[in-house]
């Protein structure tokens, strides 16, 4: 079954056919680094790494690029309140989000451009839409033209006119109508700056992702993603730029992810409800907050609750204890029988229904739940009274699997035992053995003070995670 994806272009799904066989050409919007990210940021980075992760479980080689602003407006002003130099303001907060990020499971991207690497590039962007017409010089300003571009308006499916009732020029602007925007910023005293054909400044938002994922990516892409705020004027405008420029169409696929609301409330810092990643990293499982996040389809809207967070821990504790399950009945496995290849039929058709569901414009809330009836089948083999070791490994493999497409991990069991606790264990038994039970106990309850939960079964002992 082919991939559809939900185009914001076209507003519907179509059949995803990337421009070189085999290969896809991806490019994400990345944060402006002025500060540490908040959930909304870190929710596109899951979402589109779970795509990313998916393209590659089908085979493709995925070219990722995500990019940082590293010059701008805010990063400048927060430079000026720390009294720092605007280069260590982001570079500082870059390191954060690649720090906070990796923690979620965010695999590492192919390429992640600067602006301030990427300076010359961006001028000879400008300096091309300029000789073509498409944009002007005004005082040391670059201005483009958004009337000059023919289809101007068509992501976030608005006409020209009604986006130009909405359009003002700000106070200090030299632009000849409202509706065009910056390419170019003439430099202000006392701000970073670069030599350009029309003096000392830097770029505008906006034609920085049309030149950096020309670079990287070429004149077409295959998947342009961000967040949804970022549809217009962000994504509109690079558009515009990117086609104006190239005569070429910028990116087949738009996808763009949904809202966080808290408590039912849009975040916003004016509410008090900023939830920050790396603070909620401090008290949760990033593998619990990724699962949460994809516990929704990307576009629609997720509310984050304490409680909803509490609900996927959850759920994601259940998965994993079927699977630790698993790993512990493979002691007193026996040979596969025909029973045994019936169960491994069964398996199978799990694989195909979790590949539909994520064919279906990546759907990961129901792939969840394919994953959900996938260790329900897997609890019901489990108390069979003979069992197959490759029954209970095509088990593992397909839960591991799944997993592995949503970015989430199954630590080892063994490894989450220190010396100390499997001594313990191993006392307890030999307490047991000698019908020490006030012993035997005290273990339990010590351990359970550790964080670990034992449990006796005729195999033996297990423990999990309380």
């Amino acid at each position: 079954m082919a991939i559809t994806i939900y185009n914001t272009l076209l507003r519907d799904k179509q059949e995803f056919k990337p421009i070189e066989d085999g290969k896809v050409r991806m490019y994400v919007c990345g944060p402006t680094v002025y500060n540490y990210i908040h959930i909304g940021n870190a929710r596109p980075a899951i979402v589109f790494d779970t795509v990313r992760r998916y393209l590659e479980y089908k085979g493709y080689q995925v070219d990722y690029v995500l990019n940082f602003t590293d010059v701008d407006d805010k990063i400048i002003k927060r430079a000026n309140e720390l009294g720092e130099d605007v280069f260590a303001v982001s570079n500082r907060y870059i390191d954060a989000y690649l720090e906070d990020v990796t923690r979620l499971g965010v695999k590492k991207a192919t390429h992640n451009p600067r602006v301030t690497n990427t300076m010359q590039e961006i001028i000879g962007f400008i300096d091309s839409l300029v000789g073509k017409g498409y944009a002007y010089v005004s005082d040391g300003d670059v201005y483009f033209k958004p009337r000059a571009f023919d289809g101007y308006g068509k992501l976030s499916h608005q006409s020209i006119d009604e986006l130009r009732s909405g359009a003002r020029i700000q106070i200090g602007e030299k632009k000849d109508d409202p509706l065009d925007f910056a390419l170019w910023k003439g430099a202000k005293e006392g701000e970073i700056s670069w030599d350009s054909p029309w003096g000392k400044g830097r770029p505008g938002w906006h034609i920085e992702c049309s030149a950096m994922a020309k670079k990287y990516l070429g004149e077409t892409i295959d998947i342009h993603a961000g967040g949804q705020d970022l549809t217009f004027p962000h994504h509109e405008n690079e558009i515009a730029q990117s086609e104006a420029n190239n005569g070429k169409s910028f990116a087949n696929y738009w996808m763009h992810n949904g809202y966080i609301n808290i408590n039912n409330e849009k975040m916003s810092k004016s509410l008090g409800n900023f939830v920050l990643t790396r603070d909620l990293l401090e008290n949760h499982d990033p593998n619990v907050i990724r699962f949460f996040m994809l516990s929704v389809h990307y576009r629609h809207p997720i509310n984050f609750s304490e409680e909803l967070l509490e609900s996927a821990k959850n759920s994601l504790e259940r998965i994993i204890t079927s699977y630790q399950n698993l790993e512990h009945r493979k002691v007193s496995s026996t040979n596969l029988d025909k029973k045994g290849q019936e169960w491994l039929d069964k398996i199978d058709v799990y694989k195909q229904r979790f590949e539909v569901e994520m064919d279906d414009d990546f759907n990961t809330a129901n792939a969840i739940s394919v994953l959900f009836d996938l260790t329900k089948e897997a609890n019901v083999y489990l108390n069979q009274d003979h069992t197959s070791d490759k029954v209970i490994t095509r088990f593992q493999e397909m839960i591991h699997g799944f997993l592995e497409v949503l970015g989430v991990t199954i630590q080892n069991e063994e490894s989450l035992l220190d010396e100390e606790i499997e001594v313990l264990i191993v006392e307890r038994d030999e307490a047991r053995k000698a019908r020490d039970f006030t012993r035997a106990d005290e273990i339990r309850d010590l351990l359970k003070d550790k964080n670990i939960i034992l449990e006796d079964t005729p195999q033996g002992v297990r423990w999990k995670r309380g």
